[in-house]
C-alpha cells in the first residue's frame, strides 16, 4: 500500500470531498486550489465555505494554491471540470515525476477535440500513468462520511489496485479495474442522459416516462460502449448503471436539475442556475463520436439539439415519441 501523501488539484466540492475521504483513509493530503484567496480561507476556516459549507476539513488536509506542492506527488488526483482538464494537466507537465499516477476525476468528453479525459492527460502528461475514478457519488454524501462505492480504472492493474487501497476508507469503498475506456464512457454519457431525465420530469411526463428514459438511455450507453471496445460488464457496474441510476433520479444532480429547468421552460441561458452541468458540454461531442462509429443514440441526439438551441423541448419529445416501434432486442 502506498504511504506517500496524496495531492489533489481542484478545491471545489468534489475535490474537497475526496480530500476528506483520503484523509479518513489515513493519508496526509495536500489540496491545491486555483485561487489563493480561496485556499487561504479554507486553510484558516478549516472548511470549504464556498462550495461545501458546514463540512469541516479533516486535520490531515493542508490547503494551498502553490502548484509546487504537486512536485513531490506520488499519487495525484486531478479534480477539475472536464473542459478545463487540458489546461490543468498542461500546468503540471514540468512538475510531476515520470510514472506518477494521475487519477482523473472529471466526467466528460473534451468538446473541442472529442477526446476522452485519459487521452487528454496522455497528450499533456505523456510520462504520467493515467487512471480514472467514477461512480455514483455526490460530494455532500462523501464529505459527510455516508457509504459510497466507486470504481478506479488504470491500464496497469497493479497501479489500479494500489491506488484503490490507498484511497479506500471505511465509508468510501473503491473497486478497481483496467477498463479505462468503459469507466470513462459511463461517467460521460450518464450526464447527458441525466439531462434527458430531468427534462422528462420538468415537463411533468411522470415517473413511468423517466423509467423508460433510463432504460432506453442505458441501451444507448451500451451500444456506444461496445462500438468503442469497452467491456459490457464495466457498464453494468458502478460507473455505468450505478451512476446512471443516481444522476437520473435525483435533483441533487446538476445535470438532472439543468434538464428539469429546461423542461419547465427556463431559458437555456438560465437553466444551469450558475452551476456546472457537464452534460451540456459533453452532449455534442458524444453524439459526434457516436456518428463516426455508426451508433444510434436518439436520446443523446435530442439533448444535444436542445442544448444547442436547434430544437425546442416539445419538438424533441415529440420526435422521440414518434419513432418507429421496434422489437426491444433490436435496440439493446
Amino acid at each position: 500500500m502506498m504511504t506517500d501523501p496524496v495531492v489533489i488539484v481542484g478545491a471545489g466540492a468534489w475535490g474537497t470531498a475526496l480530500a476528506n475521504a483520503a484523509a479518513q483513509a489515513g493519508r496526509f493530503v495536500t489540496l491545491v486550489a486555483r485561487d489563493p484567496e480561496h485556499a487561504g480561507t479554507m486553510q484558516a476556516a478549516r472548511e470549504n465555505l464556498r462550495f461545501l459549507p458546514g463540512a469541516p476539513l479533516h486535520a490531515a488536509i493542508t490547503v494551498t494554491a502553490d502548484l509546487g506542492a504537486t512536485t513531490a506527488a506520488r499519487a495525484l488526483l486531478l479534480v477539475v471540470p472536464a473542459q478545463a482538464l487540458r489546461e490543468a494537466a498542461r500546468g503540471l507537465a514540468h512538475r510531476l515525476a515520470p510514472g506518477t499516477p494521475v487519477v482523473i476525476c472529471a466526467k466528460g468528453i473534451e468538446r473541442t477535440s472529442s477526446r476522452f479525459m485519459s487521452d487528454v492527460v496522455g497528450e499533456e502528461l505523456p510520462a504520467a500513468v493515467p487512471a480514472v475514478l467514477s461512480g455514483p457519488s455526490f460530494a455532500e454524501d462523501v464529505v459527510r462520511g455516508l457509504p459510497t462505492a466507486v470504481v478506479l480504472a488504470c491500464a496497469q492493474e497493479e497501479t489500479a489496485r494500489s491506488l484503490a487501497a490507498t484511497l479506500t476508507s471505511p465509508t468510501f469503498r473503491i473497486y478497481h479495474g483496467t477498463d479505462v475506456r468503459g469507466v470513462e464512457i459511463g461517467g460521460a454519457a450518464k450526464n447527458v442522459l441525466a439531462i434527458a431525465c430531468g427534462i422528462v420530469m420538468g415537463c411533468g411526463l411522470g415517473e413511468s416516462a423517466r423509467a423508460a428514459m433510463v432504460a432506453r438511455g442505458f441501451a444507448e450507453l451500451m451500444r456506444f460502449a461496445r462500438a468503442l471496445g469497452a467491456r459490457p460488464e464495466t457498464l453494468m457496474g458502478l460507473s455505468g448503471l450505478g451512476d446512471l441510476v443516481l444522476t437520473c433520479g435525483s435533483a441533487k444532480s446538476r445535470n438532472f436539475a439543468f434538464g428539469e429547468a429546461l423542461g419547465r421552460g427556463v431559458p437555456l441561458s438560465e437553466a444551469s442556475g450558475g452551476k456546472l452541468a457537464e452534460g451540456a458540454f459533453t452532449a455534442a461531442a458524444l453524439v459526434a463520436m457516436a456518428g463516426r462509429h455508426g451508433v444510434e443514440m436518439p436520446i443523446s441526439e435530442a439533448v444535444a439539439a436542445i442544448v444547442a438551441g436547434e430544437v425546442s423541448v416539445e419538438a424533441a419529445i415529440g420526435a422521440l415519441l414518434n419513432r418507429p416501434i421496434r422489437a426491444e432486442h433490436e435496440i439493446i
